[in-house]
């Protein structure tokens, strides 16, 4: 069996949903019997096609289909370690959601509807990480927008679903307009959609030092379509506001769709090397986008717009990894997140239960500095024993270093608080084992995730001067902000701190203004019949609604 047709197995995954969703034509309605069982085998069988991917990449490497088209654009298969990983996260979601699903949904008189526009948009997703050719990357990029797009409007009477719905269509379109210029740059700079292709022609350039012509503005392009696929500041508004649509939804969009955006980063990873500028605007907007929402994270009441900008800080936080060359690294973050906040999403209705009914009891606060800084201090010296242990180059891994500091500075606000408290030594020593847990795992992930792409990915690079700067930085206004989240229980009680997180809760007002500028606080509603007291039908007339 030639190695074409071993890639071809892996097609076998989006086909069953495309069939699952050509199914629910003929059961659209209330407890589609059949449509649940074919749904629960498709997922099913997903899994099992996306463990034999693996193994047969593990055993014979890059993997690829013939071309199915004309002048090197068209249908093409890629299998990596890139595109299993993906397959695999994908499949392992797609499991659980369609299973939730068949019990969420159960009763509605549109249920067999709703199975079938999830499985379609899987497909789509799952087509996306397997294409190996510019065609077919383009068309299922746009494919996963217009199936995303009908599960938002699955609840059309609601004009809250209208409005994200129009948002989201906006920015998508924006998205798919600077994917569109990247991949007509890239042809006539290559003359083929093949990735493989493009990307040995780009290695052997940068191992001869032979600068692209033109590559720059293919790689910008590339970086505004992941931005805007990821919910990106200013752009993020639409994901904060899916409320309307079933849990389902949010769940696969927040775990899945989201992952477009740092996945093309990746996947185009060689194209963004040879790029001076693209890294640049990654580190810059995704580090932005990574602090504003994750400090305005803090302040939300609502449940699930707390994890809508949850999930914008950790786009924004994928990306900027991405801009700094550790593509490992933001795959380990981005598999990470989607499992994260799928459970999150799908539990967050009984969660809310457990909390109404379980009091939790927090130690009371001194407010003690040196407490406070010690805290610090020891979640810095926890970090950088592990990286020495790690045998980190302190040189030529900063970027490794920077983005770990990062994540560890999150250990810093546990052990202040244990430290600057009433609680008990076993609340530090719990503190302290954690501290290493994490330290532990990140290190240890990373080197993992390294291993099984580092094959299919550039190696990490130097930073030059400016991103050293911005690395830097990024660094201490990060600790700037862990800092004042430790304190800020200690003043949160006057009147100027009340006023910011006021201010913080309303996002700064930056999604009213994105609101503004796309008309999305007007809708126009269909006619409907209202019935009066006199058993009278009055017909409205289509109007336009402030919202």
């Amino acid at each position: 069996m030639t190695e074409q047709y071993l890639a071809l197995i892996s097609l076998i995954a989006p086909l069953t949903f495309v069939v699952t969703a050509i199914v629910s034509w003929f059961q659209p309605g209330m407890r589609p019997e059949f449509m649940k069982g074919i749904s629960t085998l498709t997922t099913g069988v997903s899994i099992i096609v996306a463990a034999v991917c693996a193994y047969l990449v593990f055993i014979n490497g890059l993997l690829e289909t013939s071309l199915l088209g004309m002048n090197q654009l068209g249908f093409s298969i890629r299998l990596d370690t890139l595109s299993v990983l993906m397959l695999s996260m994908i499949s392992l979601i797609s499991f659980i959601v369609v299973k939730f699903s068949l019990n969420y949904l159960d009763g509605d008189k549109r249920q067999g509807i709703f199975i079938g526009r999830l499985a379609a948009t899987i497909a789509s997703v799952q087509l996306l990480v397997l294409s190996g050719n510019l065609a077919l990357l383009f068309a299922s990029w746009v494919l996963t927008s217009v199936s995303l797009h009908r599960l938002l409007v699955f609840y059309s009477e609601r004009p809250g679903a209208i409005v994200v719905a129009r948002k989201k269509f906006i920015v998508a379109r924006l998205g798919d307009g600077c994917l569109l210029g990247a991949i007509i740059v890239l042809y006539s700079i290559f003359k083929t959609g093949n990735l493989e292709v493009i990307f040995q022609s780009i290695k052997l350039s940068m191992d001869l030092g032979i600068g692209i012509v033109n590559i720059e503005y293919a790689a910008i392009l590339l970086v505004f379509a992941a931005l805007l696929k990821s919910a990106q500041f200013p752009t993020h508004g639409w994901l904060i506001e899916v409320m309307e649509t079933p849990t389902p939804v949010s769940a696969l969009l927040h775990a899945g769709l989201l992952n477009a955006g740092p996945f093309l980063i990746v996947r185009m990873a060689y194209i963004m090397e040879v790029s001076m500028y693209s890294s640049y605007i990654l580190i810059i907007v995704g580090g932005f986008t990574a602090l504003f929402a994750s400090v305005v994270f803090l302040t939300q009441t609502s449940l699930k717009t707390a994890l809508g900008y949850s999930s914008v800080a950790h786009m924004g936080f994928s990306l900027l990894v991405c801009g700094l060359g550790l593509y490992p690294a933001a795959m380990l973050h981005l598999v990470a997140h989607s499992f994260y906040k799928a459970h999150a999403f799908l539990s967050s209705g009984s969660l809310i239960e457990v909390i109404r009914t379980s009091p939790i009891l927090q130690p009371k606060r001194t407010g003690n500095p040196f407490n406070i800084v010690l805290g610090i201090v020891l979640a810095i010296c926890v970090y950088i024993i592990f990286a020495l242990l790690w045998g980190i180059d302190f040189e030529n891994q900063l970027s490794l270093l920077a983005i770990g500091a990062i994540i560890v500075m999150g250990l810093s606000t546990l052990f202040a608080s244990a430290l600057d408290s009433n609680g008990s030594y076993k609340l530090i020593l719990k503190t302290s084992l954690l501290a290493i847990v994490v330290v532990a795992l990140f290190f240890t992930l990373e080197s993992g995730m390294h291993y099984l792409l580092h094959s299919g990915l550039p190696q990490l690079r130097i930073l030059s001067t400016g991103e050293m700067i911005l690395v830097c930085l990024i660094t201490i206004i990060f600790s700037a902000a862990v800092f004042l989240q430790i304190y800020s229980p200690l003043t949160s009680s006057s009147l100027f701190s009340k006023s910011i997180i006021l201010h913080l809760r309303n996002g700064l007002y930056a999604n009213t203004l994105f609101d503004r500028l796309v008309g999305s606080l007007k809708i126009h509603l269909q006619p409907q019949h209202i019935e009066i007291s006199d058993n009278n039908k009055i017909a409205n007339k289509g109007q336009s609604v402030e919202v």
